[in-house]
């Protein structure tokens, strides 16, 4: 079973995702903001990371800044998944290293299409 971090601020859209991430087979651990997230990622090292962007104690560039730095996981496939969709955020966040990025509200299909691309690629 693949395992899923999921680090998002917002209780509604973290418990609803997980909700749909498990009913898709997939083990999801969960962070309410990005350095929680990142010490989840350091300790259980998940095969995927999803993050929102705006988060209180560290954003989810932050999150990805300290996954780059660390050889452990700098590997993990993250997907941006967040309300923010201007041009250039887009493009700082997949210049970063992240494999996608997501707007809310989003599809299901189209959170799980991305999800099997960064698993397959990984």
């Amino acid at each position: 079973m693949k395992t899923i971090l999921l680090i998002e601020d917002n209780n509604e859209i973290r418990e609803n995702t997980c909700e749909l991430l498990e009913l898709e087979g997939y083990k999801v651990l969960l962070a309410e903001n990005g350095k929680t997230g990142l010490a989840l990622a350091k300790e259980h090292k998940p095969h995927l990371i999803i993050s929102d962007i705006l988060m209180p104690e560290a954003s989810g560039y932050d999150v990805v800044r300290g996954l780059k730095a660390d050889p452990e996981i700098s590997a993990i496939p993250f997907i941006f998944l967040t309300a923010s969709a201007e041009k250039k955020e887009v493009e700082a966040g997949l210049g970063m290293g992240a494999m996608d990025y997501i707007q809310k509200p989003f599809e299901p299909q189209e959170l799980f299409e991305a999800i099997r691309r960064c698993l397959k690629s990984n």
